[in-house]
């Protein structure tokens, strides 16, 4: 249990202590003022806006050390995101710089340099994404989208970035008699699939085994479907791990991340006119994303 934690639980026994207290006088001017109707009142308005207070005030304190401790965890997560790589594209160049290596050596330290560029870049990229998401409102660019040619896009890229099999990631083909378009900015859709993506690959438990599917879920609607056999999520977690700067970390693992691509994914999701959700039958049973937008009929 963190002192964070600690804290807040104090601030709540303590709420409820003085609560308790602020009802039993209550009781006790009651009691004595019976009979007198303006003293009656009064009391019992002040005593009811004291304790209205007292757990207003509370709800708010906790609800802000909660704020201060997600941001405390995304702060440390970012600073080993960006660090790490630094830290091994520093310590390439100094080897590479001190001595003489072969030219297959050579290379490899290329290539390993490279991951960790594409690495620090995701992660940068990853929290101007999250700025721009909380103060855009509307779309600056739109335009038609054809699902499937994007997420045909978005797994290939996916597969590369992660060194994948062909199998790992598979494509679910649809029979659809028409395209799946939407109207909307292609790089933020690109930015929702690709993070649906890397999200599956970062909970899978082992080798990733992810399906993708676009599907027509209704005339007016059109979904990208991405489903895992991952770590799962506990259903408590469901309705939490779409906000900012939370991450859901199973037990006896610890899952790199900043806690903002499944915020992103809703931001999109929203200023698109549709929405995201997951469903989770518990931890190690996989997990499925839905992405849902409104549909254009060509």
């Amino acid at each position: 249990m963190t002192r964070r934690q600690t804290a807040s639980i104090v601030f709540v026994v303590l709420c409820v202590v003085l609560v308790a207290a602020a009802v039993t006088l209550n009781i006790g001017w009651i009691i004595v003022n019976g009979r007198r109707v303006a003293p009656l009142v009064v009391g019992v308005t002040t005593f009811t806006l004291i304790i209205a207070g007292l757990i207003v005030y509370t709800v708010f304190l906790v609800r802000e050390m909660g704020i201060t401790e997600q941001q405390d965890s995304f702060l440390n997560s970012v600073t080993h995101e960006l660090k790490t790589p630094i830290a091994s594209i520093r310590l390439y160049l100094e080897t590479l710089q001190s001595r003489e290596v072969g030219d297959a050596q050579r290379k490899e330290f290329y290539r390993i340099m490279l991951q960790d560029a594409d690495r620090l870049q995701h992660t940068v990229e990853q929290v101007l994404r999250a700025g721009v998401a909380r103060q855009q409102r509307k779309l600056e660019h739109c335009g038609p989208v054809d699902l499937g040619w994007l997420v045909q896009e978005c797994v290939d890229t996916a597969r590369t970035r992660h060194h994948l099999a062909a199998e790992a990631i598979a494509v679910v083909e649809t029979d659809l008699q028409t395209p799946l378009v939407v109207n909307g900015d292609v790089d933020d859709l690109r930015t929702a699939v690709s993070n649906l993506l890397d999200n599956a690959v970062k909970y899978s438990n082992g080798p990733p085994q992810i399906s993708v599917q676009t599907a027509g879920a209704t005339p007016d609607t059109a979904w990208v479907r991405v489903r895992d056999t991952g770590i799962g999520i506990p259903k408590a977690q469901l309705g939490r791990i779409f906000n900012r700067f939370y991450r859901f970390q199973p037990r006896g693992s610890k899952v790199k991340g900043t806690g903002l691509g499944l915020y992103i994914v809703r931001s999109i999701a929203k200023r698109h006119g549709g929405r995201v959700f997951v469903e989770s039958a518990g931890e190690n049973k996989g997990a499925t994303f839905t992405l849902e937008l409104p549909r254009v009929t060509m």
